[in-house]
């Protein structure tokens, strides 16, 4: 649970993968901000039912110097596994990083056309390099796909559900001892907009 601390509260968006998806996982949006407001979290806030939350921390019991990333992630797993039964892996990321990776966006422009054909999939860490060779993006135009900073952009121009390309990116073998979960540009800008990045 977070301590109170006199410096400023820093947001941050917590990514649950795999939640309300087919009937599985299913985490109820006004219980989990009215759980994690309850544990102290500051202004928790969810967008969509598909498991983004935003909220502020300025200290967690993971850490005494304020809450990085991998510490809120972990402690978000263990209070959503202990309240509704399950485990669900979390992504926690900064006001800071997640301005970063819009800043860094090649598809800036389709995006802005239509922020429903880019996605960016967030990671736990790299992935080796010699894995990706595995995924050459030219077997998929117009389908494409750059790596950034524990980000995967990809530009889906036929959309995400018939996408080839999405389908090679998520395979266990690529993403073995990584955590992945993907917004398209619309919820990835929206996050932002609500921490004020």
């Amino acid at each position: 649970m977070p301590t109170t601390s006199n410096s400023s509260p820093t947001p941050y968006a917590v990514l649950l993968r795999g939640v309300n998806v087919g009937g599985r996982a299913k985490v109820a949006m006004p219980r989990l901000r009215e759980l994690l407001a309850d544990l102290g979290y500051g202004e928790p806030r969810t967008y969509l039912n598909s498991g983004n939350v935003v909220l502020t921390a300025a200290t967690t019991t993971a850490t005494a110097t304020g809450a990085d990333e991998a510490a809120l992630g972990a402690e978000l797993e263990g209070v959503i596994e202990q309240h509704f039964g399950f485990p669900v892996q979390c992504l926690a990321r900064s006001a800071a990083y997640l301005r970063s990776v819009i800043d860094a966006n090649p598809y800036a422009e389709q995006a802005a056309a239509d922020g429903k054909l880019v996605h960016a999939t967030f990671l736990s860490g790299a992935i080796d390099g010699e894995r990706l060779s595995a995924v050459p993006p030219e077997q998929f135009a117009p389908e494409d796909y750059r790596v950034g900073d524990r980000v995967i952009y990809l530009s889906l121009p036929n959309g995400l559900g018939r996408s080839k390309l999405a389908v090679s990116l998520a395979r266990p073998a690529l993403l073995k001892g990584v955590t992945a979960t993907t917004r398209n540009w619309n919820t990835v800008v929206k996050l932002a907009e609500l921490m004020g990045a």
